[in-house]
């Protein structure tokens, strides 16, 4: 008799000598992806999506359809009318104060008067991340503890005209908000930290010592 394409077959073993050839498994076949949405909200770390369609439903037993969104973070920095977010609302990117070494040197080949200021940061939470640096250049991340207090200095060119404050740099924040940052280099390592003062004019101690990127 005819052969009907019923996968059930397969489980109760009881398939027609052909199906094979009569039933072909047919996977599924999706769309390419569409291009990434905007960030869901402005001025926060939150996420983007994007998503694709189906083409062909699978049959007779094909290999079932993947995942139809997918989603990623992401920070805007502005707001949709335009206008920039406040400051305690963008994590810090921050490296080890070992790369403010090159800066200097620029700046003193230019002729140009370093301005800046520091601020110091106790940390409150960072991520598992932090301990498994592949690179020498990230290896730094290691050495983060919760609760050590740590310094951050603002430096040309991190430092943005016509605020003269560096991106993250918690100001306008309120006492004891929880802010966050990011390190430069290894997209693992992150966390929350409090602001505790800025300092105008200082020199990051060589210990726990990092630089507004």
């Amino acid at each position: 008799g005819p052969c009907y394409c019923d996968q059930a077959c397969a489980r109760t073993l009881d398939c027609c000598h052909d199906y094979a050839q009569a039933c072909p498994v047919i996977p599924c076949v999706v769309s390419q992806w569409n291009a990434w949405s905007g960030c869901a909200e402005p001025c926060k770390t939150t996420y983007r999506v994007r998503t694709r369609h189906i083409i062909q439903e699978p049959r007779n037993g094909g290999e079932a359809c993947p995942a139809l969104e997918e989603r990623a973070g992401c920070v805007e920095y502005w707001t949709r009318q335009g206008t920039e977010c406040q400051q305690s609302l963008i994590p810090a990117l921050i490296a080890t104060g070992g790369f403010g070494k090159a800066r200097k040197k620029r700046a003193a080949a230019d002729g140009n008067e370093r301005v800046g200021y520091c601020v110091e940061f106790q940390l409150v939470a960072i991520t598992p991340g932090c301990l498994h640096s592949h690179h020498s250049y990230t290896r730094w991340t290691r050495y983060l503890r919760e609760g050590h207090t740590v310094c951050v200095e603002c430096q040309r060119p991190a430092l943005r005209a016509p605020s003269l404050h560096c991106y993250g740099d918690g100001t306008g924040s309120q006492k004891n908000q929880l802010l966050h940052w990011q390190a430069v280099g290894n997209h693992r390592c992150k966390g929350t930290w409090r602001r505790i003062r800025q300092l105008d004019t200082c020199s990051c101690p060589s210990v726990h010592s990092f630089l507004f990127i």
